[in-house]
């Protein structure tokens, strides 16, 4: 995108060869470059599964070919892209779980709940627990890692929504870790992340067989396979134990003791107490839609309902617009920058602290928001948002699923940056989370740049703020997409961005994820651009309305989206960073 700053993001010096060869080779994903796919959209009938790799979407269709429902298939999806997306999520790190059921005989109205698994603090860990310690310590190392919740989550689900049972839908996880699976763009550019963190941090470089099955001992090339048998006993003992194998068995006792080498405080009591919290879905009624997402501690949710509210208002859900004027992405960006704003100072874990979600997203809140909207200019930061309590929110994969009798299901997973703390459990094949950078524990912004309150500070049993956002779209109480998306923040406004380009300007699944996309966060107070982006009168209009616009390299959210029109289901697996969906 000529003419625009460039926003550079950290990268250490390359201090070897093979860092700078397996940059070359990836192409990189994690950049925003996109993946050439010829098959990343497809249109069904019936059912679809969405992951951003084809093996997750496989086996979450073969679920659905069994007569599985969309939880017994978002559940298998899961468990394998533990196993193909290592550096993005696993049984090492949290998530969140929409699910909308259909309407049934004994409820003849749709209903709507959501899962919270995400990871939580350690008993030991208060709100000063990172004052004296390294810069990045919430980052790398051991006193990055919270108490994982996927694997509780994945099984509650299964348990209470799914139909199958746990050896079945943990089968294909099982055989793609014992079979392999040939590495793409994507791991590639992951491999080379770790090979840097590694350069920075030799303290964490393992020397086990985890080194040489997942990396090759830091040779992995563009033709390899990579297997991961100790993984694969690990999803065996999962598949035969349940959640105690993980949280109370063997693998409890090494992740314990990898966490305490590093120096960590996460305990056995810790891992023991973890619970599944499950509540209603936080939905709101915008124009024909009914929007489902997550409550906190998701800012996504908030953030999701106060964008299309806001966009209601100033008239941005009607048809015939254009979704790349200048007029309408300049609504698009105010009504982000007023979301962000009240991440950043109100959303936090609603189980410890007040989150005002009905005052943030109520019709008068949404009207007095809307009506500081001028179309010829924008405003400093300090004009967005509330500041006073109103009356009465890299690593991360998504999975939508839409099933054969109209059940849906949106998962977001995550343990936080590529490859989490960097923190391996040995003899079992996976890494832990570094989810406490999550929280504010510092003055400054996280690694995603986001500046949080002390409403967000460290407490033991706490959960940090998320930007994931799984969200289910009904009309006419069916469903009409299934979105979400990994990225840090990006998360909230590439889902966004999906969700409108299908929902307002007709787009199906794969015209929507296609489109280029853009990100404000609030602060800072700059539009980040995707590279890709071409359309340079809208960049000019957005910058004479006073915008800072700068070239991303980055790409804003990597979604996976459902999205039916008529009989017709389309299936979108984000080329961003490739993936491949399935169903019939």
């Amino acid at each position: 995108m000529n003419g625009l700053p460039h926003r550079s993001t950290y990268r250490s010096k390359r201090a070897v060869a093979a860092v700078l060869m397996l940059l070359c080779l990836a192409g990189c994903a994690d950049h925003g470059q996109r993946i050439s796919s010829s098959d990343h959209t497809a249109v069904y009938h019936q059912r679809a599964v969405a992951c951003d790799h084809a093996i997750a979407s496989q086996a979450g269709d073969r679920m659905l070919a069994m007569g599985g429902n969309a939880v017994d298939a978002a559940v298998a999806a899961s468990f394998c892209l533990s196993v193909v997306r290592p550096f993005s999520c696993g049984i090492g790190g949290g998530g969140f779980m929409v699910i909308s059921l259909p309407p049934s005989p004994g409820h003849p109205e749709p209903c709507a709940v959501a899962l919270d698994y995400r990871e939580t603090s350690p008993g030991a860990v208060g709100p000063d627990y990172y004052d004296g310690l390294p810069e990045d310590a919430s980052e790398r190392g051991a006193h990055a890692v919270a108490v994982p919740g996927t694997v509780a989550g994945l099984l509650y689900a299964l348990e209470k929504y799914g139909t199958l049972d746990r050896a079945t839908v943990l089968a294909p996880a099982i055989e793609a870790a014992r079979k392999g699976f040939p590495v793409d763009a994507a791991y590639l550019a992951a491999n080379a992340t770790m090979l840097e963190v590694w350069l920075r941090h030799p303290e964490l470089r393992s020397s086990g067989a985890i080194f040489g099955s997942l990396f090759h001992g830091g040779s992995l090339g563009p033709l390899d396979e990579v297997r991961n048998e100790a993984h694969a006993r690990a999803l065996e003992l999962i598949a035969r134990d349940g959640a105690d194998a993980f949280y109370r068995g063997p693998i409890a006792e090494a992740i314990v003791q990898a966490v305490t080498a590093g120096g960590g405080v996460l305990t056995a009591e810790d891992l023991a107490a973890f619970t599944v919290r499950e509540t209603p879905a936080l939905t709101g009624d915008v124009g024909p839609w009914r929007i489902i997402t997550m409550p906190p501690p998701s800012s996504g949710g908030v953030a999701t309902q106060q964008v299309f509210g806001i966009l209601e208002r100033l008239g941005g859900l009607k048809p015939g617009l254009d979704m790349d004027s200048p007029t309408w992405r300049h609504m698009q960006i105010e009504a982000f920058k007023h979301a962000f704003a009240d991440r950043a100072r109100w959303l936090a874990d609603d189980a410890f602290v007040p989150v005002p979600v009905a005052a943030l997203t109520a019709p008068g809140y949404l009207d007095s928001l809307a009506a500081r909207f001028d179309p010829l200019h924008t405003f400093g930061p300090e004009a967005y948002g509330t500041a006073s309590s109103p009356a009465d929110d890299s690593g991360t994969s998504h999975i939508s699923v839409l099933d054969q009798d109209g059940m849906a299901v949106g998962c977001t997973e995550t343990i936080n940056l590529e490859w989490g703390s960097a923190v391996d459990v040995p003899g079992w094949g996976f890494f832990l989370n570094d989810e406490m950078d999550d929280f504010t524990t510092s003055e400054g912004a996280n690694a995603y740049g986001l500046v949080q309150s002390n409403r967000n500070r460290p407490e033991p049993g706490k959960r940090p703020l998320s930007s994931m956002s799984p969200t289910i779209v009904l009309e006419n109480g069916r469903v009409a997409a299934v979105a979400g998306a990994s990225g840090g923040p990006r998360i909230i406004s590439g889902t966004l961005q999906v969700l409108l380009a299908a929902l307002v300007f007709g787009n199906d699944a794969g015209q929507a994820v296609d489109r280029p996309r853009l990100h404000h966060q609030w602060l800072p107070d700059e539009v980040r651009v995707e590279s890709g982006w071409t359309d340079l009168q809208a960049l000019k209009g957005l910058q004479a309305r006073g915008h800072h616009v700068v070239d991303y390299p980055k790409s804003v959210g990597v979604v996976q989206a459902i999205v039916v029109q008529g009989g017709r289901i389309t299936a979108a697996s984000d080329p961003r960073k490739g993936g491949r969906p399935a169903g019939k």
